[in-house]
């Protein structure tokens, strides 16, 4: 039986993990085997940059956590050694990043992920992958607003510049 510092502390990772994945839009659950300690170490640069959390969890623990989360269609998947990649805000920075990995390093494989509390597929992992991310459309947004009033600005400064043009000629017409 274990102690109950040992149990207190798992309680206080199990509590760990809730929070991370309730505070999480996006999550990516990995098989990091066959990884070299080289390649880890750029995989967890790579998620340092972007904003997103990684670790290597325990899987009975992380089965305590998604049971309390809701999302229990994980737990078949919670066996071998897994790691978890989680971002607050941004849903396609965890997977773009894991795949594009992924294709380099052929070792880590992609068990499943969770996207605003919906359990998802390796598959639909890879496919949010290809999706831009949030700055990416929200400057295609932008751009496709601003096109419009430039071009209106562009229509107005060329009936200006047909005046000027006119008024110069008569000017110089006139001398």
């Amino acid at each position: 039986m274990p102690s109950e510092k040992v149990l207190q502390r798992n309680k206080e990772k199990v509590a760990h993990i809730t929070d991370r994945i309730k505070s999480s839009v996006a999550g990516v659950l990995i098989d990091y085997r066959g990884l070299t300690v080289e390649e880890d170490t750029q995989l967890r640069n790579e998620f340092r940059q972007s904003g997103v959390e990684y670790a290597v969890v325990k899987n009975t623990l992380t089965t305590f956590a998604v049971k309390e989360v809701g999302l229990t269609e994980l737990e078949p998947i919670l066996n071998g050694p897994t790691s978890l990649a989680t971002h607050q805000t941004d849903l396609v920075a965890p997977a773009k990043i894991i795949v594009n990995f992924a294709k380099k390093h052929k070792v880590v494989e992609i068990k499943s992920g969770f996207i605003e509390g919906q359990v998802v597929s390796a598959d639909e992992i890879k496919r949010i992958a290809t999706l831009p991310s949030k700055e990416e459309l929200v400057a295609k947004a932008l751009g496709g607003l601003n096109a419009p009033i430039a071009g209106f600005v562009n229509v107005l400064n060329a009936n200006i510049r047909g005046l000027v043009c006119a008024l110069n000629a008569i000017a110089q017409k006139q001398q």
